[in-house]
């Protein structure tokens, strides 16, 4: 007879099992617990960075907002620009579970007539940890009233320039403070012109100045001699290059003497054109506005109008003024504009002397017909015109082609032009 032992069972095995996996599963919730956690920290440390670079870009906004240059009560300016320190938080009325710390930085910077701002801003986590951001930029001092300038000019009304006067007035003339400016075309000459600031036309024409008195320093005593006469200005300037091919961006040479010649046509004039130029150098200087460029006699140095210093830009050109007396009744004038040279010829050898215009199809119209586009020949002119300018190269060189952008919107046409054809011989 033989006995079987029944197998022992072992006691305790399911409570044991249960108490692993139940350690599985708290070791697995507290894991994501701890996920759960850190997102959320991340997610509100998310919104804070968001909410620190919204803070600086809102400050560094408000720094170019300024709306006048100087300090002035009641205005953003751009002199106000300075260090500063600002707390954000709910105290402030910023609803936010953090505090804020803005901290402005300003300095000079590198380009004229411009500040360096950085803006950081600082702030704890709920962690207790700190966190910044920085923004860094540049701000441009340029007076805001000069911004739509060129864009938002009011169609069929005169175009305002500098000071409140007419863009054909040039910007070294001296305001007499009755509604016209005067000026002289040749620092070193006896003639004065005098302008209307409205419609820049000229009024009269004096002579007999002094020709050692500055345009600035012009009075009334000096303008005893002039005419009453109204005419119109046409201006402009010519630029030398002696480069293969030659830039009509590029052409600063000094320039050789030149003389320009104005011969009118289509009927009898109350009288003959008068014309004056000048060899110019530009140069720049800082003022109590900012920095300035401008235009002197080639030969003048910085006492020449009460400076200690100034930098020249290397940038030399020929500026020419003539006043043209239009005919009585219809107001107009018909005519072209050559250059005379002194000491060198013009032709189209080696040695000789091209001269290109600079003119462009500004109208769209598929030909060079009117005369803000400075034609071969003018026809018809009733109004001032300016930027007429000139581009004389070598000889043996053909006028540099380029472009001509015009800016819509003003009945006076704005442009800027790189485009040349040939003018003489």
């Amino acid at each position: 007879m033989t006995f079987v032992t029944p197998p022992r069972r072992q006691r305790g095995t399911t409570l044991l099992e249960a108490l692993v996996a139940l350690l599985v599963l708290s070791l697995g919730m507290f894991s994501v617990a701890r996920v759960q956690t850190h997102l959320r920290l991340n997610a509100d440390l998310a919104r804070q960075r968001s909410e620190a670079v919204r803070l600086a870009q809102e400050d560094l906004e408000r720094l170019r907002a300024f709306s006048v240059i100087a300090a002035t009560v009641g205005a953003r300016a751009y002199a106000d620009i300075v260090n500063a320190s600002t707390a954000v938080d709910a105290s402030t009325g910023y609803a936010s579970n953090t505090r804020y710390q803005v901290v402005r930085s300003i300095t000079a910077a590198d380009a004229p007539n411009a500040k360096n701002a950085s803006v950081s801003v600082s702030w704890a986590d709920r962690a207790g940890a700190d966190h910044q951001v920085v923004l860094n930029s540049v701000i441009s001092g340029s007076n805001p009233a000069y911004s739509g300038a060129l864009s938002v000019v009011p169609a069929r009304q005169t175009l305002g320039g500098v000071n409140a006067r007419s863009v054909r007035i040039p910007l070294g003339a001296k305001n007499l403070g009755n509604g016209s400016s005067a000026f002289k075309p040749a620092s070193g000459g006896s003639v004065a012109l005098i302008m209307n600031n409205t419609t820049g036309l000229v009024t009269a024409r004096c002579v007999g100045v002094n020709a050692a008195v500055a345009t600035q320093a012009l009075t009334a005593a000096d303008l005893s001699r002039c005419d009453a006469l109204t005419g119109q200005l046409l201006s402009g300037v010519v630029r030398f290059s002696s480069a293969a091919p030659p830039s009509a961006s590029q052409a600063n040479e000094v320039p050789p003497a030149v003389a320009i010649a104005l011969t009118l046509s289509g009927g009898a004039y109350p009288a003959a054109p008068s014309c004056a130029s000048e060899a110019m150098k530009t140069v720049s200087y800082t003022s109590a506005t900012g920095l300035r460029v401008e235009a002197v006699p080639i030969a003048a140095a910085p006492a020449a109008i009460g400076l200690n210093a100034w930098t020249e830009t290397d940038e030399r050109h020929v500026a020419y003024h003539c006043v043209v007396y239009p005919l009585a009744g219809s107001e107009l004038w018909s005519g072209r504009t050559t250059l005379a040279p002194a000491g060198w010829t013009i032709g189209t050898g080696p040695d000789d002397r091209r001269v290109c215009r600079y003119t462009a199809d500004l109208d769209g119209s598929g030909a060079i017909d009117a005369n803000a586009e400075h034609p071969a020949s003018y026809s018809g002119v009733d109004g001032p015109l300016a930027h007429q300018n000139f581009l004389v190269i070598k000889g043996s060189e053909i006028c540099p082609n380029g472009t001509a952008v015009k800016l819509d919107g003003a009945s006076e046409p704005l442009y800027a032009n790189l485009a040349t054809t040939q003018h003489q011989p």
